[in-house]
């Protein structure tokens, strides 16, 4: 079984996002196992300069590189990436899982995006839309493109 890990930075709090997470978590049991890591997001004032900014994105990029094992496939979601779609996503689980990948990961920054050190380390980029989401929503919609991706696997009716 395919292990997935979503390193995420900042926690979710809000009752509708973790009703919404623990759901998909619980979907995903049967196809996966799966592992969500949230990074503490670093602490900045009201209006940070760009030097305080750069400096939290590093910070993040740090902690973020230390729970990556150096056998993983990485998929850093940045707006920058490239588009997927729900199929493309499943055909490459599934070449993964049959090349001998058995770990990806996918990390979602925080409100100030990804560290170069992160994005470098990646073995893809990926953006889920132009636009631009809240980070905690983008978490849920991870969830459920991992979980859709392996009901188009399986033959399910859950992907139209």
């Amino acid at each position: 079984m395919i292990k997935i890990t979503v390193i995420a930075v900042g926690k979710l709090k809000e009752k509708y996002f973790l009703a919404a997470s623990e759901e998909y978590e619980k979907r995903l049991t049967r196809f996966c196992k799966l592992n969500i890591i949230e990074i503490e997001p670093e602490k900045l004032p009201d209006n940070p300069a760009e030097a305080q900014i750069s400096a939290a994105v590093a910070a993040e990029g740090k902690r973020i590189l230390q729970k990556i094992p150096a056998d993983a496939f990485v998929s850093a979601m940045c707006i920058e990436g490239k588009m997927t779609d729900s199929e493309t996503l499943s055909r490459n689980i599934d070449r993964d899982a049959g090349n001998g990948v058995g770990h990806r990961i996918y990390i979602i920054g925080g409100s100030y995006g990804l560290s170069d050190e992160v994005k470098k380390r990646a073995d893809e980029r990926m953006s889920m839309s132009p636009m631009t989401f809240p980070h905690k929503l983008a978490r849920i919609m991870l969830l459920e493109q991992i979980y859709r991706a392996f009901m188009i696997l399986g033959g399910g009716t859950y992907h139209k």
